[in-house]
């Protein structure tokens, strides 16, 4: 009878045993291929941000790192929006070319509209950028790149060129062109960029002076043509 418990105990052990060590192997596959994963999926996501970054900001302009170079700033008040606004600086031989901010205007007709600003040193934008959006398709929809070339009209402008009165919509006795039965959605990023101008003249030098709160390394290559 006793031979028979030990019998049994020492198979219970022998199973216990097995089972802790294909446990363990499926615990170590498991981490081995959600690291896998998980670096493809930030390689995937840091391109897709330099795409965006890259259709307002010529390649040829910077020759930093500039995923490797941004800080984030909180100013509700300003931009009207709780969402943090990131800037990112390009530079080239070290020496400042332009800010990108990327931030959120709430005053869509729909909500929220996400945008790209690139401002250049001497105040100018070089391109602008609606990345996200819930603007009524085929009306207010027409702030995206992919629908229309409207927002291509602010290369080129800056605070005095239109002057104050300008930055508007035509029909608010502006410069800027609004979509037919559409007002709300241009007038929103209208006045989005206008924001980031100011607030970019305000604070141009502190912005380029900021240490940068990207994580170490999070861009190893200078890789920054566009994807299609």
């Amino acid at each position: 009878m006793k031979n028979q418990s030990e019998k049994t105990a020492v198979g219970m052990f022998k199973s216990s045993t097995i089972l802790a060590f294909v446990t363990l192997v499926c615990v170590f596959l498991l981490a081995g291929t959600w690291k896998l994963t998980a670096d493809k999926i930030a390689q995937q996501h840091q391109q897709a941000v330099l795409n965006s970054l890259n259709r307002i900001l010529p390649v040829t302009s910077y020759d930093n790192l500039i995923l490797n170079d941004y800080i984030e700033i909180s100013a509700p008040g300003f931009f009207k929006h709780s969402n943090p606004v990131r800037v990112y600086r390009a530079r080239k031989q070290e020496q400042p070319v332009s800010l990108v901010l990327q931030f959120t205007t709430s005053e869509g007709y729909n909500g929220d509209i996400d945008l790209l600003v690139n401002i250049d040193t001497n105040g100018i934008i070089v391109g602008v950028q609606v990345t996200k959006h819930r603007e009524t398709p085929g009306l207010g929809d027409d702030i995206d790149s992919r629908r229309s070339d409207w927002i291509s009209d602010f290369t080129g402008h800056s605070l005095n060129s239109p002057d104050s009165k300008g930055w508007t919509v035509k029909r608010n006795g502006g410069y800027f062109d609004q979509f037919t039965g559409a007002t709300i959605s241009p007038r929103a990023v209208v006045k989005a960029v206008r924001r980031a101008l100011e607030y970019e003249a305000t604070n141009r030098q502190r912005l380029y002076q900021l240490p940068s709160e990207a994580p170490e390394h999070p861009q190893t290559d200078n890789y920054h043509g566009v994807v299609q």
